[in-house]
């Protein structure tokens, strides 16, 4: 992690890193910018990972010519938005920190994240498995790091207190494990398995 920011090692899944002030009148998200979109077309979603503050509103535009029926029953933000046609939009309001995992009901392959933050200090993705955190002012922070298909517990274990300072801004490399689970596979909206008798036709 270098200079201004935060870098870590990445496997190929999509990563986060973010960091959380421990003081109380630590520093928090930005009350601006608080509108996204998370498109739905070609049966995906895009971006795949969406991270935002705390309180944003995200919208799910449907720009294929079928239905979809975007979902979330994980702790994030749970939801449904019901079976919504072609050319329509509906909203999400993400209203505490979380990550949500989204899929669509009638589309087994699609699926996205949403990593709601009350803090300003965080990384997505990034080149040659590199993250940067940029304006880090210095004190003392939560270290956190998410990266798709591995267990939250595991996740846990690799968060840790840090410190910033000017003569302190680099973190070095974080090595994740990898994990035995396939990132995508999910149930239905009512926690059965997908039909896969035959694709559907919308």
């Amino acid at each position: 992690m270098h200079g201004d920011g935060k870098t870590l090692k990445q496997n190929p899944p999509p990563a986060a890193v973010w960091l959380t002030p421990l003081r109380a009148n630590g520093a928090s998200a930005p009350a601006k910018d608080r509108v996204y979109t998370l498109l739905q077309k070609n049966r995906r979603f895009t971006p795949h990972l969406l991270i935002v503050p705390v309180g944003s509103i995200v919208h799910f535009p449907n720009a294929d010519p079928f239905f979809h029926n975007v979902f979330s029953l994980f702790d994030g933000r749970r939801f449904d938005l019901g079976l919504y046609e072609a050319g329509s939009t509906k909203d999400v309001t993400f209203g505490r920190e979380g990550i949500s995992y989204i899929f669509c009901n009638i589309h087994p392959e699609m699926s996205a994240v949403v990593i709601a933050l009350a803090s300003p200090f965080y990384a997505a993705e990034g080149d040659e498995g590199s993250l940067r955190i940029r304006d880090v002012p210095a004190d003392d922070y939560m270290l956190h790091v998410w990266v798709e298909g591995v267990d939250h517990t595991i996740l846990n274990s690799v968060a840790r207190k840090v410190h910033i300072s000017a003569s302190h801004r680099d973190l070095g490399i974080i090595d994740l494990p990898q994990s035995p689970h396939l990132p995508g596979l999910h149930d239905n909206i009512y926690g059965q398995k997908y039909d896969a008798r035959e694709p559907p036709i919308y």
